[in-house]
């Protein structure tokens, strides 16, 4: 059985089939409206408190930054176009309050299942989590808590939701398997969070698991084995006790510098996108944020974020970062990215339309905003702000003129900033890394985007399957235009990083530090994977090799 592999780890024990109850909601007329709001309202109240509860189990048990998902849940439960839509279903069509909630519920989920962006997506299930409990408290019904055995076992359900994990001994859950899920579901993230191997998004394969099973995966790859033979049993156990080996042979490299055999100091940085991702880029010993994505500040959420409220999620960073770098780059959505209240439009082509800063560029009062935000922050931190999705020379001088612009708005209100803070641009679009050597003139770093570099570089849609095949990270093209973005930008001085999935790529790293990057910005789990990998490198043996590479022929 094959799933999308979330966390890493590999998992070896008894299924544990978690079902959650579904329980049969019938219409019913009702005659007093009134008392059926009132019914509502008690729910609503008692919802709170059991959530409040979820939220100090969860600081205490997890972590603050995992416990913050329950103050989303609060917004929910306040949120009037679910609960205020439900109470005009029940005023108009005079019907049980549970009945009208799951309605509107299932209304708002099928919006959220249906959007592009695959964290939105995910977002459903916040919906119907807080919206079940609701309906539970409505009804008099309660969930319990999951029963794990002492010797553990691997969890098995369609999908778990934050209450679900919240409420389980997570000390003996051996690894998670979900019918549903992406990478950003919150079966993911918690996993990642408490590095329990989990693969999710298995479709209906997984209802062939029965309880008691044995199971067996690895949490990268994704493939699970049901009642394995004992070759393969004992194949996943050597490769259990190698990981465990490799997680504590790993630690031993928390506290040293990402450096060469020969001295070749690199810095290794963190890509996040909230300030909930701090604790991980903590633990796993980051030497900066390279990569702080804005937009999910601007998502799961009906308008846009105002400047206080992404001030004090930048601010919260640099705090917790205590002096090291903090690359904040400005709103980058449009593309596979949406934001239903912006309305942006319907185009055959978003990769190569309205999207990040030709965004921002035309709704000034947005970036205006954000800029305010991000250079306010700046006075706690060393943070530094960067531009994505540059093509030209005249967008990175209007979104400097902006820049300019408000910078002067502050010292007039007297708001203290740092008035030396750094500003760079992304380098993914194939025109860019061309006229680097014009650009490394205008900005003080360089963050190389090899997401977007590649696709637009080999004209492949790296979402499009059939074409999987060609989106090539090695492709002499790609390494070449990463080699001219590096060696202009230290012609002139400047830091050259970068920030895409090919950073923390373990095969990779050994060209990248080639091609003389000085910065590599990951996901905090690989980090110091990325770092042994680095200390066991030559430079100029690794130089000969990069050299070669955007040598060869395809």
């Amino acid at each position: 059985m094959k799933g999308i592999g979330v966390s890493p780890g590999i998992a070896v024990g008894k299924a544990i089939l978690h079902k959650n109850k579904e329980t049969e909601i019938y219409k019913k007329e009702i005659k007093d409206i009134e008392k059926e709001i009132e019914k509502l309202k008690n729910a609503l109240s008692e919802s709170k408190d059991q959530i409040k509860e979820l939220y100090e189990k969860t600081k205490n048990e997890v972590g603050e930054d995992e416990a913050e998902i329950f103050r989303a849940h609060m917004m929910i439960l306040d949120d009037p176009e679910i609960f205020g839509k439900a109470e005009k279903k029940i005023y108009e069509m005079k019907v049980n309050a549970e009945w009208a909630l799951k309605e509107v519920s299932n209304m708002f989920v099928e919006i959220f299942r249906n959007m592009d962006n695959e964290y939105m997506r995910e977002r459903a299930a916040d919906i119907i989590d807080v919206t079940g409990r609701v309906i539970n408290n409505l009804m008099g019904s309660k969930s319990g808590n999951l029963f794990i055995p002492e010797e553990g076992g691997i969890i098995v359900a369609k999908d778990l939701t934050p209450s679900d994990t919240a409420q389980m001994d997570k000390e003996k859950i051996l690894g998670l398997i979900t019918e549903e899920g992406g990478k950003t579901s919150h079966s993911a993230i918690m996993a990642r969070s408490l590095e329990i191997p989990a693969v999710v998004g298995t479709g209906k394969e997984i209802e062939s698991i029965r309880s008691g099973d044995i199971l067996a995966f690895d949490g990268d790859e994704g493939t699970i084995h049901i009642n394995p033979a004992q070759e393969t049993l004992r194949s996943c156990m050597d490769k259990k006790e190698d990981y465990e080996t490799l997680k504590n042979k790993l630690k031993s490299f928390i506290g040293k510098k990402s450096r060469t055999k020969d001295g070749y100091e690199v810095e290794i940085s963190a890509n996040i996108g909230t300030p909930d991702d701090m604790d991980s880029v903590l633990k796993h010993d980051a030497e900066g944020i390279g990569l702080y994505r804005t937009e999910f500040l601007y998502m799961d959420r009906d308008t846009l974020p105002t400047e206080d409220e992404q001030f004090e999620a930048y601010k919260k960073v640099a705090e917790k970062m205590e002096g090291k770098p903090v690359i904040i780059r400005t709103l980058d959505v449009g593309g596979d990215k949406d934001l239903p209240y912006l309305n942006l439009p319907n185009e055959e082509n978003p990769f190569l339309g309205y999207r990040a800063i030709r965004i921002c560029l035309d709704q000034t009062d947005i970036f205006k905003t954000q800029l305010r935000a991000i250079v306010r922050a700046s006075a706690y931190g060393d943070i530094k702000l960067m531009f994505p999705m540059i093509s030209g020379m005249e967008e990175l001088k209007k979104a400097k003129k902006i820049l300019k612009t408000v910078k002067e708005e502050l010292v007039n209100e007297h708001i203290y900033f740092n008035e030396n803070m750094k500003v760079g641009m992304m380098i993914e679009i194939p025109s860019a890394a061309i006229m680097s050597d014009i650009f490394a003139k205008e900005v003080d770093f360089f963050s190389i985007g090899t997401n977007d570099l590649i696709q637009y570089t080999t004209a492949v849609d790296r979402g499009n399957k059939d074409i999987a095949h060609l989106y090539n990270k090695f492709h002499p093209a790609v390494l070449r235009l990463i080699k001219i973005v590096v060696e202009n930008g230290h012609k002139e001085g400047i830091q050259v990083g970068m920030c895409g999935e090919s950073a923390g790529d373990p095969d990779m790293i050994p060209l990248l530090i080639g091609m003389g990057l000085d910065e590599l910005s990951m996901s905090p789990v690989t980090i110091l994977k990325a770092r042994q990998i680095i200390s066991e490198l030559k430079m100029k043996e690794m130089e000969k090799k990069a050299q070669q590479a955007a040598n060869c022929f395809m």
